[in-house]
C-alpha cells in the first residue's frame, strides 16, 4: 500500500485531482479541493502528500491529503455509516479537517448540509458518529525552548505524552495505550515526532 507519495504536480484539475510525477511514474490521487494549496512545495517545487491506498474488487484509488491530519478526517468519515470516499473529498473539499472537527464540535448542522451531497439525515450522522473523533486543531510537536534548567521527566512522562499526542488526533485511548505498550522501553529514548511516525505506522496495521 502506499502511504505517502513526494513529486512534481504535472496536472491538477478543478474537481481537486492531481498527477504527481514521482520519479517518472505519473500518480493519479483524488483530492480534497484546495489540497495544493495546503500542501507545502520544498525547494525545488516537489510538493508531498499523504496518501489513501483504497482497494475494492474492481478498482484501486489512491487520495491525496497535504497533511496526516486530512487523511486521519478522510479515515474517520469513511467509518461512517453509508460516506464513501466520494462523499469524504467533498467533505474535506469544502470543509478542511480543523474546520469539519469545529462544526462537529458546535453540532453546526447547517455546515454540513451546505457540502455538495450531504443531505439532513448524512449530517445528522457525521454529527453522531464523529463526535471526539476529531481534534480540533492540527497536532503540531514543537520542541519548547527554555533559559533555565528543564524539569526532571519521569518514565511516565513520557509515556502519557505519546498518549495525549494520539488521543489528540482522534485514536481511541485503548489504541492509545496498545501502541504506547508496544513500542515499550523506547519511549524513553527516542524522540517524540520518531515515536509518533513509529505509532501511526502500528495504528495502519
Amino acid at each position: 500500500m502506499i502511504g505517502r507519495l513526494t513529486g512534481k504536480v504535472i496536472a491538477h484539475e478543478a474537481d481537486g485531482s492531481i498527477v504527481l510525477d514521482v520519479g517518472g511514474v505519473g500518480y493519479e490521487l483524488a483530492a480534497p479541493i484546495g489540497t495544493l494549496g495546503r500542501a507545502r512545495p520544498d525547494d525545488t517545487g516537489r510538493v508531498t502528500l499523504f496518501v489513501h491506498t483504497h482497494v475494492r474488487e474492481d478498482a484501486l484509488a489512491l487520495f491525496g491529503f497535504a497533511d496526516e491530519g486530512e487523511r486521519l478526517a478522510f479515515r474517520a468519515l469513511l467509518g461512517v455509516s453509508n460516506v464513501g470516499p466520494k462523499i469524504a473529498v467533498a467533505v474535506l473539499g469544502a470543509l478542511p479537517a480543523a474546520e469539519l472537527a469545529r462544526a462537529i464540535a458546535r453540532k453546526d448542522l447547517s455546515a454540513l448540509t451546505s457540502v455538495s451531497g450531504i443531505g439532513k439525515k448524512i449530517a445528522e450522522r457525521l454529527l453522531l458518529e464523529l463526535r471526539d473523533k476529531l481534534p480540533l486543531a492540527p497536532v503540531h510537536v514543537t520542541v519548547p525552548v527554555g533559559t533555565g534548567p528543564a524539569a526532571p521527566r519521569t518514565a511516565g512522562d513520557d509515556e502519557e505524552r505519546l498518549r495525549t499526542t494520539l488521543t489528540g488526533m482522534g485514536f481511541r485511548p485503548a489504541e492509545a495505550d496498545r501502541v504506547v505498550a508496544t513500542i515499550g522501553d523506547r519511549i524513553h529514548a527516542a524522540p517524540l515526532p520518531e515515536l509518533l511516525r513509529e505509532a501511526l505506522a502500528l495504528l495502519a496495521k
